[in-house]
């Protein structure tokens, strides 16, 4: 008689593009939850090459009394960034209030078992996903592999959401002297939005920027047209930058803000709120995505109150829970035996 026990199938890919098609039905499905990998995935496809530094993997559930495909469960993707190996992102294809341990246990350990496969311990130096996902899978590659993760989160956060009906109209404070002007960088910008990729890396221990990083980033996100500005006027001096807003993962429907920082000098004048809504506006009623998502980390009240502001959506102090938003987690491994990279 055939073992009613279900059978977890682990496959690797070395490149986006050999992903099957349930891999993007499933991100386009679930694509506010995906955004921290489906977009990198849609741009991994048009460059061609990078086997090496490309390593997408699935689990799958193969349930004897049933029929068809296995079951999608879990994606996960190591692979490189702008300034080096990005953590390994983790992609649950289920709803958060289903993330319990009879099933992400044995689904994240025929995982591991294959990425130890492919990649040496040393390359996962931290990993981010639903919080119940990061914790067994720290958990689990503590056991296999000996390297502690740290107690104390790199990042501990809520992914939430901005759709065009919730997005406020707020009147904003009026300054009589400072004129605000709401842009996409240019080339001339560069410099100062370097400095403050500098100043945003310094607020996300460990993951800081030398002034030759900065620049790298400031260049790559200008040229591609994925950084907004807030410039600064004042009659009878030079203009300045204020605040700058970073969407660096959009897929078809949905655009992700990965960075909000304000120079310490314009703090205090809502700028960053200013930014972020003019940005929203423009993703939202002039390019037509359905939603902008963004995380926010639970312990910075100040910047959930500007998103709660421009409406992204279960930032309030209630305890209702929203749906969608949901508590993420990065944990890091320990840095004497990993090699740190950037995200």
């Amino acid at each position: 008689m055939p073992s009613a026990v279900p059978k977890h199938i682990v496959n690797v890919y070395r490149h986006a593009s050999h992903l099957p098609p349930q891999v993007w039905e499933a991100f386009r499905r679930r694509e506010r939850d995906s955004n921290v990998m489906y977009p990198h995935a849609l741009r991994a496809c048009s460059i061609e090459g990078g086997e090496d530094v490309q390593l997408w993997m699935t689990c799958s559930t193969f349930h004897v009394a049933a029929t068809g495909e296995p079951q999608l469960d879990l994606v996960l993707s190591c692979t490189e960034g702008v300034l080096g190996s990005y953590p390994l992102f983790i992609f649950a294809n289920t709803p958060f209030d289903d993330l319990g341990d009879d099933f992400i246990r044995p689904r994240l350990d025929a995982i591991i078992q294959g990425l130890l496969n492919h990649v040496h311990p040393s390359r996962v130096f931290s990993v981010f996903a639903p919080e119940p996902v990061t914790r067994a899978f720290a958990a689990l590659w503590s056991c296999y592999t000996n390297i502690r993760p740290y107690q104390e989160p790199y990042y501990s956060a809520k992914l939430t959401y901005c759709t065009k009906s919730s997005l406020t109209r707020r009147q904003m404070t009026f300054f009589a002297d400072l004129f605000y002007v709401p842009r996409l960088a240019c080339d001339s910008d560069i410099l100062v939005i370097a400095e403050l990729c500098q100043g945003f890396a310094m607020t996300s221990e460990p993951f800081v920027l030398t002034p030759r990083a900065a620049l790298k980033e400031a260049r790559y996100l200008v040229r591609h047209r994925l950084v907004w500005v807030l410039e600064v006027n004042r009659p009878g001096e030079p203009s300045d930058i204020a605040s700058i807003v970073a969407v660096t993962r959009s897929s078809a429907n949905v655009a992700g803000i990965t960075k909000v920082f304000t120079n310490p000098r314009w703090r205090k004048r809502g700028c960053a709120e200013r930014l972020v809504r003019f940005v929203c506006q423009q993703l939202l009623l002039v390019s037509h995505f359905a939603d902008v998502v963004l995380y926010v980390a639970h312990d910075n009240a100040a910047a959930a109150g500007v998103y709660r502001r421009v409406g992204f959506q279960g930032l309030s102090d209630s305890k209702i829970y929203v749906e969608g938003v949901d508590n993420w987690l990065e944990l890091g491994f320990d840095r004497t035996l990993v090699r740190l990279g950037h995200w």
